[in-house]
């Protein structure tokens, strides 16, 4: 083992935090928790990850469920994809493999919703394969340690990183060198306020002495947010309310809304009265920031003339029943609102 390879795990087996997938070798919930980490922060993922534990506590009880069950118990998470894959592949290691999951890291691999490095953080974490898992924190890490400035969102890049990060693996103990490698991007070489005169490799940190420490990673491009414009109406009738599920290869597939008109741009309730043939009221207006888009919704009172209006195929849900449905944050927030407000 190299003196790098020593220092790391001498730092992680005294400061790793305590997380309940760590405590077990089981391939499920490591592969749960990996996913739920995706785009995601140990802080808020925690307790997600122990929800879904609790109601599915192993691939078999996740493969039954239904998906729209999954999809509630993932609502607020967003990455809505990552929730239908993470119930499809469950189905398909059901079916396919006998509920066995896969051991190594090109089976693994094979699985749907799974990519090199939760792959690799499985079989080296579970099954002692090894195989460097190299996440935005090991990114980051290795970056600043070598001075690396190609982009880590070029085919260069990755390639460069890959090799690297090869170098530095334990091969003796590949799942607690990628764990250690992850946990001293997150809680030391940090993306702000980076813990440089603490850290035990400064001295040997080019981007440190070179003081580039704040230019990498470095990316090829930014990430463009475009802008769209929902109109929801709140159409009640008798204690109920009028819901859609979203289908199409869009954001929140597969999820409920309430009945949606998308503009170009912005619209006035007035215009929107005129186009539908019928009054529409303003209630509230929510602007909500996804990686790509930013959707800028307004939610409008209607009467039932509305949904006659719109293409979509509706149905009526009662008032008491209507928060078992899963719906974006964005809706959910909207509808906690307007529950409480009738029932204050």
């Amino acid at each position: 083992m190299t003196d790098f390879g020593i220092k790391l795990l001498q730092w992680y087996h005294v400061n790793k935090r305590s997380l309940p997938w760590r405590s077990v070798n089981d391939p499920y919930k490591v592969w749960l928790s990996e996913i739920i980490l995706q785009q995601t922060q140990v802080v808020q993922g925690l307790a997600y990850y122990e929800r879904f534990v609790q109601e599915f506590p192993d691939v078999h009880s996740l493969a039954k469920a239904s998906e729209e069950k999954v999809l509630k118990l993932w609502q607020g998470l967003g990455y809505y994809s990552r929730a239908r894959n993470l119930h499809a592949t469950a189905r398909s290691i059901r079916t396919e493999l006998n509920g066995i999951f896969p051991s190594t890291y090109k089976d693994i691999l094979k699985l749907k919703g799974i990519g090199p490095y939760t792959a690799a953080a499985i079989s080296s974490f579970c099954f002692g394969e090894p195989r460097a898992a190299i996440d935005g924190n090991v990114y980051r890490f290795i970056s600043r340690l070598k001075g690396i400035h190609t982009p880590i969102d070029t085919t260069e890049g990755k390639k460069e990183f890959a090799l690297m990060a090869e170098v530095l693996l334990n091969k003796n103990e590949p799942g607690d060198h990628n764990q250690a490698m992850i946990e001293y991007g997150a809680l030391v070489c940090k993306p702000a306020n980076p813990m440089c005169n603490e850290c035990i490799f400064n001295n040997d940190c080019i981007a440190f002495s070179q003081r580039t420490v704040p230019e990498l990673p470095a990316k090829s491009k930014k990430l463009k947010q475009r802008p769209r414009y929902f109109n929801y109406f709140l159409i009640e009738n008798e204690g109920a309310v009028y819901l859609e599920k979203r289908s199409g290869n869009d954001i929140w597939k597969n999820l409920y809304q309430l009945p949606l008109k998308e503009t170009e741009h912005e619209v006035r309730s007035e215009d929107l009265s005129g186009e539908l043939g019928t009054e529409v009221v303003l209630i509230a207006q929510k602007k909500h920031i996804l990686s790509h888009q930013v959707i800028n919704a307004s939610f409008y009172f209607a009467d039932n003339s509305v949904v006659n209006g719109l293409e979509g195929d509706y149905v009526l849900v009662g008032l008491n029943e209507i928060m078992n449905y899963p719906f974006s944050q964005l809706v959910a927030n909207f509808l906690d609102e307007r529950i409480r407000v009738r029932q204050d």
